[in-house]
């Protein structure tokens, strides 16, 4: 039987390091944000723009006419699927099950949404009040699990486990936070008679959960039904994955299997190598025609600061007050500086921010491309420095 070796080290470990595993979802994101950045800023810039938002002569929803419409608005809530799924898990047996375990993790996603928007609305709204910027605050406030743990994951083993670990519960919890926002900031126009249908459905899921159906047919057919009620209902039609996913049982059942995990481990590939990666590609394509000027901007500006600066301050600063008061302890075997690289790879907002841009300003495109700049910059230089500091850190 053949069987396949590992690389022993050098140029087949750093590959394998960098394609394998967590961080080949991060990879491929960089790789798509750089297509779509070469393809606004080339020869086809017009082709790119006319592929991803030409209306369309016929679609079977009319709400969905373009394939950026498609994506955002129907790929987007299968992603926002598995982010429930993950969050109903941590929550009933993952690591925030317990009061002593949340305290931290919710503590420092607090912080770390916080510190970013009002560093967003010291910049932005302060340096132009006329612009109508103040709904961008959300924008640098969500950090990118995917982009984060996939850089986290390229210096191996040299990072403690706590500190992988307090990463994904911080970006949970800031996930769970900005399903929030979206739900009840970014709404409008909702129409009760779609809401209510909704929520019969969404009832009817849980009524199936009590029942100990295990089958997964009936709860994905009424999930989509739940979407569709949700699409006309005025709410976002991504807030319909997370709802969905809160109805989807996690209990064993006599042969030890669960519906929920199930699930999440056959969508999660899809969603990492697929609809995120789609998501950047459409969202992700800026004109940079304005260079350095257009990043001093207000916009970009304030977004990249409260990406880069709010992020690690904000979450270092949880951190610390939390030692400090005794209210947490901080990860064990993490020194300072590691602490500080995570917070600075938390930065990272790419995927849940590029969405936020499009729903603060939905009839704005030129400010949507502008905060496009600032989460770009924002994100890299966050990759950048967070990736610096824990290789810095490992070698002492």
């Amino acid at each position: 039987m053949f069987v396949r070796k590992r690389p022993s080290g050098g140029l087949g470990a750093a590959m394998a390091r960098l394609f394998g595993g967590e961080a080949g979802a991060g990879v491929l994101l960089i790789a798509v944000a750089l297509l779509a950045l070469l393809a606004a800023n080339s020869s086809f810039a017009d082709a790119y723009h006319h592929l991803f938002h030409a209306r369309w002569n016929w679609t079977p929803i009319a709400k969905l006419d373009s394939w950026h419409l498609w994506i955002n608005d129907g790929l987007m809530a299968v992603f926002f699927f598995v982010v429930g799924l993950e969050i109903k898990r941590e929550l009933l047996q993952g690591q925030l099950s317990t009061a002593p375990r949340r305290r931290l993790p919710v503590l420092a996603a607090a912080a770390g949404m916080i510190v970013p928007a009002a560093i967003y609305l010291a910049l932005a709204a302060a340096r132009d009040p006329g612009a109508g910027l103040t709904r961008g605050w959300a924008i640098p406030a969500a950090t990118d699990i995917a982009f984060a743990v996939g850089v986290l994951a390229l210096l191996g083993s040299r990072v403690p486990a706590s500190l992988r670990l307090f990463l994904l519960t911080v970006a949970i919890v800031d996930d769970l936070g900005a399903v929030a926002i979206i739900a009840l900031i970014y709404s409008s126009g909702i129409h009760l008679s779609w809401l209510g249908a909704g929520a019969g459905v969404l009832l009817a899921m849980f009524v199936l959960n009590r029942l100990a159906v295990r089958r997964a047919w009936p709860f994905l057919l009424l999930a989509t039904g739940l979407w569709f009620c949700t699409l006309h209902s005025g709410v976002h039609p991504t807030v319909a994955g997370v709802l969905a996913a809160l109805a989807i049982p996690l209990e064993l059942d006599r042969r030890g299997d669960s519906l929920l995990l199930r699930l999440e481990h056959t969508l999660t590939p899809w969603s990492a190598y697929l609809i995120v990666p789609l998501f950047g590609l459409a969202n992700a394509g800026v004109h940079l025609a304005g260079g350095l000027s257009g990043l001093l901007a207000p916009l970009p500006l304030a977004v990249a600061a409260g990406l880069f600066l709010g992020k690690q301050a904000g979450i270092l600063g949880a951190v610390a007050f939390a030692r400090a008061t005794g209210f947490a302890a901080p990860p064990v075997g993490a020194s300072w500086l590691q602490l500080w690289g995570v917070a600075t790879l938390c930065g990272i907002g790419f995927t849940m921010s590029l969405f936020v841009s499009g729903l603060a300003f939905p009839a704005r495109p030129d400010l949507v491309e502008a905060a496009k700049l600032g989460i770009l910059a924002g994100s890299l230089l966050s990759a950048g420095l967070g990736y610096a500091i824990l290789r810095l850190a490992t070698r002492r």
